[in-house]
């Protein structure tokens, strides 16, 4: 490493933050800080992480408000190192963007808030999701190649356990989504038990009889059927579906 002689982050101070963080976001947060801090040796570093959603890029961690802002101007050309990096899943370095001919509307841009050199590197994350690391130096030739790797693995690291939290929060979503669904589920079971008795018929036909009467009344089939049940639990049923 030339100019940014900071050392890298220890992969036990990764481990760390992913294990006091509350959540993901919380996570790249400090993951974005910390690096800035080691990669400004002899220059400001600012640090920032894009996820892709719908193929437009979304800042999701900032090591500064700088950081967002330079994202932002990447954006809004809707390409550039960074984004390139995450879409191709590749390293993408730019020594100095006044001598690179790639992105010359966003280069001019990205010089006016004061960015000489720009590197994206990629989260190796799979399926689970497209995301980069994107750094941004004022001073052109910032990383040389020793600064390059030591990025590259570091966000190695931060993909390992970056992508296990994405599983984790992934099977938690699911699980109260299957716990939601079966407290919606109970009550609607009860009322469509309910109609069956009241009416003397088929279980498909009390389904077709309390979505009928959901439909009518405008009411969600789950609440309809909350208050079917609440009612016969307070005394004989009030409400009688027709058949």
């Amino acid at each position: 490493m030339t100019e940014h002689a900071a050392g890298p982050v220890p992969a036990e101070r990764l481990q760390d933050l992913l294990l006091e963080s509350e959540d993901i976001a919380g996570f790249l947060e400090e993951f974005t800080r910390t690096m800035a801090a080691a990669l400004s040796g002899g220059g400001q570093s600012h640090c920032a992480v894009t996820l892709i959603r719908h193929r437009r890029g979304t800042t999701v961690a900032s090591s500064s408000p700088e950081a967002a802002l330079l994202d932002e101007v990447q954006y809004g050309f809707g390409e550039g190192p960074c984004l390139t990096a995450v879409r191709e899943r590749r390293t993408v370095h730019v020594p100095d963007l006044r001598a690179d001919g790639r992105w010359p509307a966003y280069a001019e841009a990205a010089g006016k808030v004061g960015v000489r050199a720009v590197l994206g590197v990629p989260f190796e994350l799979g399926d689970e999701a497209q995301a980069g690391f994107n750094v941004y130096a004022e001073r052109p030739r910032a990383f040389d190649d020793d600064t390059v790797r030591t990025v590259q693995r570091e966000v190695l690291l931060a993909s390992k356990g970056l992508r296990l939290a994405v599983r984790l929060a992934r099977h938690r979503e699911e699980r109260e989504d299957l716990q939601a669904a079966m407290r919606s589920r109970t009550p609607i079971d009860l009322a469509v038990g309910i109609v069956m008795g009241q009416n003397r018929c088929s279980q498909e036909r009390a389904v077709e009889i309390l979505k009928a009467a959901s439909s009518h009344r405008n009411v969600k089939l789950r609440d309809l059927a909350a208050d079917l049940v609440a009612t016969v639990g307070r005394g004989p049923a009030a409400t009688h579906f027709e058949a």
